[in-house]
């Protein structure tokens, strides 16, 4: 398997990609910017793509799935409830002071319960929301590993104070669907570094 994490952006955002090296496929998570930089280490990596999944619609995080999408032909998958975010993009470049990405409806919904990623590795969809109404995280429970976007992050949380925001879904997303998983499942998250689900229960001060 393959797993590179790309900070991309000047927002230092974690884009993820996760690759078979016996198919040759791969998805791509969260692609925030740099579109460039992201198709160049798929095609050394020879890798194409099958989905790319966005955990959430903050500009960070789906600036360039649309370039990535026309480039590769891949799929775009969101989750319905953050549609509302994806069609207020250049009001979400006002509040970072970018330039505003071209965007376009998703091709399909991310479901809470629902598999996806590749067919070695598939992840399933939980619903999160509290960063934003349609946050979403992948566990990938053969692997022990939690891709958790930005609702979950190294001693923090996702913030809530942007429009859709709400701490109390947040807390409750975290409480009681990511803290249930074991404490060795490691977590990737949307911005900063590794962590597991055992060392957040324990250290994160959100949790106290």
């Amino acid at each position: 398997m393959i797993l590179e994490s790309l900070t991309v952006g000047p927002l230092l955002a974690n884009c993820i990609i996760m690759g078979d090296e016996d198919t040759h496929e791969a998805v791509v998570i969260d692609p925030g910017d740099e579109v460039d930089l992201i198709h160049q280490r798929l095609t050394e990596l020879d890798l194409n793509v099958k989905q790319i999944i966005v955990t959430h619609a903050h500009i960070d995080h789906v600036g360039a799935a649309l370039s990535l999408k026309q480039l590769t032909g891949a799929p775009i998958l969101l989750n319905e409830n953050d549609l509302p975010l994806l069609a207020k993009m250049d009001e979400q470049a006002g509040w970072v002071g970018l330039a505003a990405p071209k965007t376009a409806p998703p091709d399909g919904n991310l479901a809470d319960g629902q598999s996806v990623g590749l067919e070695n590795y598939p992840a399933e969809v939980i619903h999160t929301p509290g960063h934003s109404p349609g946050s979403i995280c992948l566990y990938f429970a053969p692997l022990n590993l939690l891709v958790s976007g930005d609702t979950l992050f190294a001693g923090s949380i996702g913030r809530t104070d942007l429009p859709g925001g709400d701490y109390d879904q947040i807390m409750n997303s975290i409480q009681s669907r990511l803290l249930t998983l074991p404490d060795e499942t490691r977590v990737l998250a949307g911005h900063g570094l590794e962590t597991t689900i055992g060392e957040e229960r324990i250290s994160n001060p959100f949790m106290r």
